[in-house]
Parts: structure tokens; C-alpha cells; sequence
């Protein structure tokens, strides 16, 4: 059995308004996937969002299908569930790091993404890490989403007091910093 260290796992947000959550899985083994699964949803749950599955059929279709859901749909965040088995070839290298550099990209503009695709040596590795009564890292991902919602909710409403402002004198069209 895999074992990890210990670590601070934060309380889950709370939230004045609905969530919305989109999981994009591939269930691409699919056992692993229905845990992965199990355990998002229970996350997400604790924290009152609401939750709607979009199967693809591979780790590397993740990013793009997330893409066409944070353009075009109404999700506050999304949680990237699959597996990628090391195998006897580089494919394994290559699904790992466009996957993961595919769903970088799309945080980095602005989307609220958990990484919940596992990568790892075996099969029993899966299984532990995708266990809701162990390493439950469909329901990290989850949580990992949660937090960026509240973190995006938080500093994104603001729109006084940061940045540059006008100044009370209208004939003056020069600005100064808040």
C-alpha cells in the first residue's frame, strides 16, 4: 500500500451564493475514474455546489474539453479527473506533462481548475490515491477548485479602491492612484 506524509488539509469554503462545478473525467479506467468521482462529489457537496459530469475519453482531452466549458458555459469552476498509468513507452511522459500544462494554461486565464489526474507507476498506486476513504484525491481536486472559486469571489468583486481612480474634479481628466 502507497503511503504519504501527513499534511494541513485546509477546512472547506463556505459560500454566500450557488457553485456551480463542472468534472471533466476520462474514465478511461473506469473503477478508478467512479472513485475519483465519488469523491469530488463529496466535497463539492459539503460545500453546497452543485455538480455536472462531462466524460471524455483520455487525460489529454481534459484541458480542451474544459476549455469549450469555461468559454462557453456558466461553471465557476472545473475539477480534471482521469489516470495515466506508466507504460512501456514515452506516450506515458507525454500525457502527463500536455495534460497538465493544458490545464496550467487555462488557470493561468482565469479558470478555477483542480488537478485530480492521477499519474502514477501502477495500478495499485491508482487505486490508493483514488480511494475516497484514503488518499481521496478526487475529493483534493474538488476542494482545490472550491478554494480558487472563493479566492476568485473574494478579490474579483472589488471594484473601488485599487488601481487607478478618476479624480473628483471633472474638468481634470488626468488620474491618480488609490
Amino acid at each position: 500500500m502507497a503511503t504519504a506524509e501527513q499534511h494541513h488539509i485546509m477546512d472547506t469554503p463556505a459560500f454566500d451564493k450557488p457553485v456551480k462545478l463542472a468534472i471533466v473525467v476520462s474514465p478511461y479506467y473506469k473503477d478508478i475514474a467512479d472513485n475519483l468521482i465519488a469523491g469530488a462529489k463529496a466535497e463539492a457537496e459539503k460545500a453546497g455546489a452543485t455538480v455536472e459530469i462531462i466524460n471524455v475519453p483520455g487525460a489529454l482531452e481534459i484541458p480542451p474539453a474544459i476549455r469549450i466549458a469555461f468559454r462557453q458555459s456558466n461553471f465557476d469552476g472545473f475539477v480534471a479527473l482521469g489516470c495515466i498509468i506508466r507504460g512501456e513507452t514515452t506516450h506515458y511522459d507525454t500525457v502527463c506533462n500536455d495534460s497538465s500544462h493544458g490545464l496550467m494554461l487555462l488557470g493561468l486565464q482565469g479558470a478555477n481548475i483542480g488537478n485530480g489526474i492521477l499519474t502514477v507507476e501502477n495500478r495499485k498506486q491508482a487505486e490508493v490515491r483514488a480511494d475516497p476513504k484514503d488518499q481521496n484525491k478526487g475529493g483534493g481536486a474538488a476542494a482545490a477548485a472550491l478554494h480558487l472559486i472563493a479566492l476568485q469571489r473574494k478579490y474579483g468583486a472589488s471594484n473601488s479602491g485599487v488601481g487607478f481612480l478618476p479624480r473628483s474634479n471633472d474638468d481634470d481628466e488626468s488620474f491618480q492612484i488609490a
